[in-house]
C-alpha cells in the first residue's frame, strides 16, 4: 500500500461495520469466494481479496461492500500502473454504505447505462465513478458526444 493512504479511522471501522450490517460486505465476500480469490486484511477497514479468478467483470479492480476485489493479480501491481487505485476503491466502499448496501448495484447498473449512452463506455458519466475519480481509477475520460445513442440509432437503421 502506498504511503500516501490515510491509516484507518473510527470511521472507516464505522463504514465496514455498516456494509456488514446492510450485507454488501456479505455479498463481496461471497463473491470473493467463488472468485477463489486470496483474502487478507487492507488499510481502512476493507478486506483485499488478490487473484480473483472469474472472468467478470473486466477489470483492474473492483469493490463490493468493504470488499475489494483484484482479478488476476496483486493491488499493489495494480497501484504500480495506476496509482491511486486503492483510494478510488474505497470511496466505492463509502458509496456502498451512503445507498445502504445493495441498493448501489442497480444504482449503478442506471449510472453505467447513462454514461454509455452518452459516451459510449460505462464510466465517463458515471456519478459513481466521477465520484470516485476517474484518473485514480485508471480510467480515460471520453466526451459526452451521444456515441451510445447513435450507435443505437445506426443500428436501428440496419434492422429496415
Amino acid at each position: 500500500m502506498p504511503a500516501t493512504v490515510p491509516a484507518t479511522t473510527p470511521l472507516h471501522w464505522v463504514r465496514a461495520g455498516w456494509n456488514l450490517l446492510n450485507l454488501s460486505t456479505v455479498l463481496g465476500l461471497l463473491v470473493a469466494l467463488a472468485g477463489r480469490a486470496r483474502l487478507r486484511w487492507g488499510n481502512q477497514a476493507t478486506v483485499v481479496g488478490e487473484n480473483y479468478r472469474l472472468p467478470l467483470p473486466r477489470a483492474g479492480a473492483f469493490t463490493v461492500g468493504n470488499v475489494i476485489l483484484v482479478p488476476r493479480g496483486l493491488l499493489a501491481g495494480v497501484e504500480l500502473v495506476h496509482p491511486g487505485t486503492f483510494d478510488h476503491e474505497a470511496r466505492h466502499s463509502s458509496q456502498y454504505a451512503w445507498f445502504l448496501g445493495l441498493p448501489f448495484l442497480p444504482c449503478y447498473a442506471v449510472a453505467s447505462g447513462w454514461s454509455w449512452l452518452r459516451t459510449g463506455d460505462a464510466w465517463s458519466r458515471n456519478w459513481f465513478e466521477r465520484n470516485a475519480g476517474l484518473a485514480r481509477g485508471g480510467y480515460l475520460e471520453h466526451a459526452a458526444d451521444n456515441t451510445g445513442l447513435k450507435r443505437i440509432g445506426r443500428a436501428l437503421r440496419l434492422t429496415r
